[in-house]
């Protein structure tokens, strides 16, 4: 069955959104760290009139479970979850890292994807992922929080390259030149709910949805609070 699918990510500095209707996708991304919430919801009207559908007509709604910014993240889940609960849709929830490397294969059909986001603090997001057959993409490492240099320490050389995604390595390419992995520098910055929307379309298709209140941010930092919805515990 054909699943129709509609993705927002707003856990960086890139705002998008986009809907997936059977293969085909509409997308809407621009880069505007301080205009989320002006820019999304227009943005969902947008691609719902191209394809001439309503929330309504959908099978789920996807968004960027992080990690990334707090606020960035927390306000889209929270405008994810207001549109699920008004149409009563189920949620799936994506990591920002893995929509990273899916990016990667739509613009150069990489297969092996380093991804890092700045985080701050001298520290960043980091995963590592390896495309399947299937479409889907295998945790090479876990998704973690860590200051570039300890990576460096902890990372094994294997036979593969890498390619590089994310902010963090422009951010901290002096702590992360002496990583013994090999790597070849990509175009992908940010995460992007085309690439989202994809990634929610096999976890549709395996039945990996969630109700509008158990839907939750992924932050990989244990001291950042999220205000739960009334009912959950």
């Amino acid at each position: 069955m054909s699943a129709k699918i509609l993705a927002i990510d707003t856990a960086t500095e890139n705002c998008s959104v986009a809907l997936l209707v059977g293969e085909q996708v509409f997308s809407r991304s621009e880069v505007a760290p301080r205009d989320h919430t002006k820019k999304v919801l227009p943005m969902v009207d947008e691609v719902l009139q191209e394809a001439g559908l309503t929330l309504h007509d959908l099978d789920a709604l996807a968004f960027g479970r992080g990690p990334g910014s707090f606020t960035g993240v927390r306000i889209g889940i929270g405008i994810a979850q207001g549109l699920a609960f008004g149409a009563d849709l189920p949620m799936i929830g994506i990591s920002t890292l893995a929509a990273m490397a899916q990016g990667s294969y739509r613009q150069n059909g990489a297969t092996h994807v380093a991804t890092a986001i700045d985080a701050r603090m001298n520290e960043v997001y980091w995963g590592r992922y390896q495309r399947q057959e299937d479409g889907r993409w295998q945790n090479v490492d876990d998704e973690c929080v860590i200051p570039p240099a300890d990576l460096a320490a902890q990372l094994s050389s294997d036979a593969q390259t890498w390619t590089t995604a994310g902010t963090g390595w422009d951010a901290y390419s002096d702590a992360l030149g002496p990583l013994t992995i090999s790597v070849e520098k990509g175009d992908i910055l940010y995460p992007d709910a085309q690439d989202i929307v994809v990634l929610a379309g096999h976890e549709w298709a395996a039945g990996n949805t969630v109700a509008v209140e158990e839907s939750s941010p992924v932050y990989l930092r244990d001291n950042v609070a999220w205000k739960k919805l009334p009912g959950r515990e």
